[in-house]
């Protein structure tokens, strides 16, 4: 009990009693049954005596101002940027995670950088960035944390995102909407073989359901897929990732195919070029309109292109916008109407 003293631990907002010991959490889709003095799959929820306590409320591990164009949100107030913060650990167990760093470490409300949402709001503000971003590790997390940021946020004039696994319940989902969430950017790993075998027995029906309510809900939607060599980087499996991509989400819901590299304990070789190259070509063919490439700087399918007449709109390297040849979002060529979500900040 003495854990409850410190400002990082809170009452949790999801969870219900199911006996006199034990509660679900409702936080996530694994809706872990946790008993009293015990933690969830993620370690940063823990029962005392039938409460459920965050550990990681305001327990900020990293910090910095990043362009959008990093997370990837390329349809999202462009050229703009967020103050993006995480916290410690995960509820998926991916071998190859590049911040595991973070990610894989438990949190210890001892030694906890607490980091009040009034002092998040205000370096943003003062930084410059037209936004805050909850990224780094699953900001599903973060959850009653971010409620409080996202609502001092949209007071102050700020735009709020997730760049979320996608687990999140739809519980969750509609709290964080009603507190001001403006756009999320959902991780698919790859098919339901991939989520069972990788990221901890996972249904991926799930994550596509959390993609879709948000697109209803009118949140801005972004998928990325890391595709991870002889992971999912078959063509049956990408197909397979485009299929659901147009089946849940429609095609103006940008796509980005991103490079992997080995990390942790994952030591296949990168993604090769022309793998996420084919995986670009197909997501076209089959007809979403915005395909991208992710971790390849200077690919030409960094950039944005009519999908009516091919006319190069947005040019990009580096996560930076060298050139923007919309007018009124739309090709000055063909007048395409082109689907973006807040003005263009050129800085």
């Amino acid at each position: 009990m003495k854990a409850l003293k410190y400002p990082t631990v809170r009452e949790a907002l999801l969870y219900k009693n199911t006996d006199s010991e034990s509660v679900m959490c409702e936080l996530c889709n694994r809706k872990c049954i946790i008993r009293d003095g015990q933690m969830g799959f993620c370690k940063t929820r823990i029962n005392r005596e039938g409460k459920l306590y965050t550990l990681v409320y305001g327990d900020i591990n990293a910090l910095s101002s990043r362009p959008i164009e990093i997370k990837p949100f390329f349809h999202f107030y462009p050229g703009s940027t967020s103050l993006t913060f995480s916290t410690w650990s995960c509820n998926f167990t991916c071998p190859w995670c590049q911040n595991y760093h973070l990610s894989k470490k438990a949190p210890n409300p001892k030694k906890a950088n607490y980091i009040s949402p009034e002092n998040i709001v205000d370096l943003a503000l003062k930084m410059g960035d037209e936004g805050v971003c909850v990224s780094f590790t699953e900001p599903t997390l973060l959850f009653e944390y971010s409620l409080d940021v996202f609502k001092l946020a949209k007071k102050h004039g700020l735009y709020t995102s997730y760049v979320s696994n996608g687990y999140i319940t739809e519980k969750a989902l509609v709290l964080l909407k009603n507190a001001g969430m403006d756009a999320i950017n959902i991780d698919i790993k790859g098919d339901s073989k991939t989520y069972k075998k990788y990221c901890g027995n996972i249904k991926a029906k799930f994550v596509w359901n959390t993609a879709k309510k948000a697109l209803d809900m009118g949140i801005h939607v972004e998928i990325v897929n890391l595709i991870v060599t002889g992971v999912n980087d078959n063509l049956k499996t990408i197909k397979n990732i485009v299929k659901l991509h147009l089946k849940n989400l429609g095609p103006e819901v940008p796509i980005h195919f991103t490079r992997y590299f080995p990390a942790f304990k994952f030591n296949e070789p990168p993604t090769k070029i022309e793998v996420l190259e084919k995986a670009y070509e197909i997501a076209k063919d089959f007809g979403i309109l915005y395909p991208y490439l992710g971790n390849v700087p200077g690919h030409k399918f960094e950039n944005t292109y009519c999908p009516k007449c091919g006319e190069l709109l947005i040019k990009r390297r580096n996560f930076k916008i060298l050139r923007w040849k919309l007018k009124n979002f739309k090709c000055p060529k063909c007048k395409f109407p082109i689907k973006i979500t807040g003005e263009y900040v050129a800085k």
